[in-house]
C-alpha cells in the first residue's frame, strides 16, 4: 500500500498539545466512535482532524485535539463506526439511475416479483401510480426481472407484456443488464420481425413461427433499449445521472464508476456536476469500440467538478446467469432452447479484442474488460500477452471485470500480466444456487468469484456490485465476500471466503489503487481526502453472518455531509431510512420522471431531499 512519507505524519504529531499553529487549525475533528483507518500501520484511531477537505491528523484524541481552534467543529460519531469512503470497483452510475427510476421487478428481498403474474401486476401498478409521467414519456420501463427467480423458470414473452399494454412500448431489463424483453409495440418501433437477422454479438429469440418472442440478448437488446430510452429525452438522462450518484452515496460510496459510458452520458455527468448535483466523484470508462475518439480527447487522472474519464471499457461476453457468457466448456444444465454442447458466445471477435487492447497499450490508457466466462478470459489474456510483447508495460493497470468463471491457470496468468481483478462475490448470494444447479454445476460453482485464490497469491482485488445488476449495497457486498452464503443458505466454496478486513480493503484502498487514486483515497491517512462512511456497527466486531444487517448511516465527501439516514423532508414530517426504502425509491422516480417529462407538480415542489 502506497503512503505518504512518515516524516509528514511525524510533523503532524509534533504539534504541542496546548495550542495549534494557525495553519494547523482543523475545520472538523471527528471522534466519539470506532475509526477503522484501513491503514495496516495504524489500523484504528480515536480521532481524525480535517482541514480544507483533507486529513490533517489521525490518532489519539489528545494528540488530534491539538488541531482544535475557535472555529473547529467537533463531529460526534455517537458510537457509529467511521471508515474511508467506499470506492466503486465497478458499477454503472448513470444506468443505476434507471434502476432507481423504473418499475422494480426484482425478486425478494429487493423486490416482490416471484412469477410472471406478479411481474405483470407490478408493471400495471407502476403505470397507475405514475400515469402522468408515463403518458408524457410514452414508454413503460421495468428493471430487474430474473428468470432464475421466477416460478415459471423462463423469461417473460412479448405476449406477457402485451397483456399489460399493446399501445405503449414496454421494455423490461433483465437483472444482468445484458438481455431483456420487449412487447409487440417496442418490436414494431425498432423494426424487429421474422426477417430481421441476429445482429453481431446478439440474439433475437424466436417462436416456432420465426417471429421474435420478445426476448433479446446482448447487442439485439441494446439495439432495442437505446431507441426506447431516447424517447425520454435528455432531461431524463440527466435525472438518471443525479439519481444514480445519490443512490451510490446512500450506500457509502464517495467515488463511483460509470463502467460503460458513451460520450453523451459523460457529458451529462459533467453538466450535472457543474450544477453541483452530483455529490460524489465519478470515474467514467466509455466503450472503446464506440467512443475511442472521445476517450483519447478526454482521458485524464484529474477530476473536473468530480468527473473524469479514466480509460476504456471493453466487453467480450455477456451474462453467466443468462447463459450468454463465453465458457471453455458446455453449460451444465441450461434452461431454455439451447443446442447440445452450448457454451455461450463472444459479443466481439478476437480481432476486435486485440485491436482495442493494442490501442489502449499504445496510448498508455487503462482498459477495464468485462470477461465473465473462461473462454472470454482466454481471449483477454491472449490479447494482453500480445500487447505487452509489442508495447511493453506502460503502467496502465489493466482490469478484469467480473471473472465469474475462472480456472486457476487463468488467475496465475492475470497475476503474471499485472491485471487487477475486480470480482463480483455478490453472485454467491443472488445466483449461487442457480450457478450450482444450472450454469457450471456443483463442483465448479464452489469457485465462482474466486477471492480465496487471489488471497493465496497475495493479489489485491476489488469487490463490486455492478449496479444496476444489483443495488450498490456495500453491506451486501461485504457479507457475500465474507460468507459466500446463497439465497437458500448454502455456503458456496468455503475455501474462497475471506476475512472482514480483507473484504473491507476490497471496498476501499484496493479499488482506490485500481483507479490510480491510492494517494488520495481508500484509507484514513494524513494528506488524503476527507472521504468517510459511517456505519451503524463496527463490521469487524459483529457476527459475520449479520454483516448484511449493518447499515450506512452517513456519507461524507471532502468533509461535507452528502447523505444521512433519517433525513427530514422539507415541508413535511416524514422521516425515511434507509435511502432506497420503497417510499424513497418512489419519490425519486416521480421527481426524475416528472422532471424529465416536463410535468409541473405542486406536490413535487414541496418535496426536497436533504443531499448537501
Amino acid at each position: 500500500m502506497l503512503r505518504l512519507p512518515n516524516i509528514v505524519t511525524l510533523a503532524i504529531f509534533s504539534v504541542s498539545a496546548g495550542f495549534a499553529n494557525a495553519q494547523d487549525v482543523a475545520d472538523t475533528i471527528y471522534t466519539g466512535g470506532p475509526i477503522l483507518t484501513i491503514n495496516d500501520e495504524v489500523p484504528t484511531a480515536e480521532a481524525v482532524a480535517v482541514k480544507d477537505g483533507r486529513i490533517l491528523s489521525v490518532g489519539a484524541l489528545t494528540d488530534v485535539m491539538a488541531q482544535q481552534g475557535e472555529g473547529t467543529e467537533i463531529f460526534d460519531l455517537d458510537g457509529r463506526t467511521m471508515l474511508p469512503g467506499f470506492v466503486d470497483s465497478h458499477g454503472h452510475v448513470v444506468f443505476g439511475g434507471l434502476q432507481a427510476l423504473s418499475a422494480n421487478l426484482l425478486a425478494p428481498p429487493d423486490g416482490e416479483v416471484t412469477d410472471i403474474a406478479s411481474l405483470q401486476q407490478t408493471l400495471r401498478d407502476w403505470v397507475e401510480e405514475n400515469s402522468a409521467a408515463v403518458e408524457q414519456a410514452g414508454v413503460i420501463i421495468g428493471f430487474g426481472y430474473d428468470n432464475a427467480q421466477l416460478a415459471e423458470q423462463r423469461h417473460p414473452t412479448r405476449e406477457d407484456l402485451d397483456a399489460v399494454s399493446k399501445d405503449l412500448p414496454i421494455i423490461i431489463v433483465h437483472q444482468s443488464g445484458h438481455l431483456g424483453v420487449a412487447n409487440s409495440k417496442t418490436l414494431e418501433i425498432v423494426g424487429f420481425d421474422a426477417s430481421t437477422e441476429d445482429p453481431a454479438g446478439g440474439v433475437i429469440q424466436r417462436g416456432a413461427d420465426g417471429e421474435p418472442n420478445g426476448v433479446l440478448e446482448e447487442y439485439a437488446f441494446f439495439g432495442a433499449l437505446v431507441p426506447v430510452l431516447t424517447q425520454l429525452g435528455p432531461e431524463a438522462f440527466a435525472a438518471f445521472a443525479v439519481a444514480g450518484s445519490e443512490l451510490w452515496a446512500s450506500y457509502g460510496y464517495t467515488t463511483g464508476q460509470d463502467g460503460r459510458s458513451s460520450g453523451s452520458s459523460v457529458e451529462t455527468l459533467k453538466a450535472m456536476a457543474s450544477e453541483g448535483r452530483i455529490p460524489i466523484d465519478v470515474v467514467a470508462y466509455p466503450d472503446v469500440l464506440e467512443a475511442r475518439e472521445y476517450i483519447g480527447e478526454n482521458v485524464s487522472r484529474d477530476y473536473n467538478n468530480g468527473i473524469r474519464v479514466g480509460g476504456c471499457k471493453l466487453t467480450i461476453d455477456g451474462s453467466p446467469q443468462g447463459f450468454t457468457a463465453l465458457r471453455d466448456r458446455p453449460y451444465y444444465d441450461p434452461i431454455g432452447d439451447y443446442p447440445a454442447g452450448y457454451a455461450g458466445y463472444a459479443a466481439v471477435t478476437m480481432e476486435q479484442v486485440q485491436e482495442a487492447v493494442n490501442w489502449c497499450y499504445e496510448n498508455g490508457i487503462q482498459v477495464i474488460t468485462h470477461a465473465n466466462g473462461e473462454g472470454a478470459s482466454d481471449m483477454f489474456i491472449a490479447a494482453l500477452r500480445a500487447a505487452q510483447k509489442q508495447y511493453g508495460d506502460p503502467g496502465n493497470r489493466p482490469v478484469l471485470i467480473h471473472g465469474q468463471f475462472l480456472r486457476e491457470d487463468q488467475v496465475d496468468a492475470y497475476k503474471e500480466l499485472g491485471v487487477f481483478m475486480s470480482l463480483f462475490p455478490m453472485h454467491t448470494y443472488y445466483w449461487g444456487d442457480w450457478h450450482r444447479d444450472h450454469t457450471v454445476g456443483p463442483q465448479n460453482a464452489e469457485n465462482i468469484s474466486p477471492t480465496g485464490w487471489l488471497v493465496q497469491r497475495d493479489m489485491m482485488f476489488g469487490s463490486h456490485h455492478d449496479a444496476p445488476v444489483a443495488f450498490p449495497d456495500s453491506m451486501r457486498i461485504l457479507d457475500a465476500t465474507v460468507t459466500r452464503r446463497t439465497r437458500s443458505g448454502d455456503i458456496l466454496g468455503p475455501h474462497q471466503r475471506v476475512d472482514v478486513m480483507t473484504a473491507l480493503k476490497a471496498l476501499t484502498i484496493w479499488p482506490a489503487w485500481q483507479h490510480f487514486e491510492e494517494n488520495d483515497k481508500g484509507s484514513i491517512e494524513v494528506g488524503k481526502l476527507a472521504d468517510f462512511v459511517l456505519l451503524a456497527q463496527d463490521p469487524t466486531a459483529i457476527d459475520p453472518e449479520k454483516l448484511d444487517e449493518n447499515r450506512v448511516v452517513a456519507t461524507i465527501k471532502e468533509d461535507k455531509l452528502i447523505f444521512e439516514t433519517n433525513r427530514e423532508i422539507r415541508d413535511g414530517n416524514i422521516r425515511l431510512s434507509p435511502f432506497m426504502s420503497d417510499p424513497v425509491a418512489a419519490h425519486m422516480f416521480l421527481h426524475a420522471m416528472y422532471q424529465g417529462a416536463g410535468v409541473e407538480s405542486p406536490w413535487l415542489q414541496r418535496l426536497s431531499f436533504r443531499f448537501r
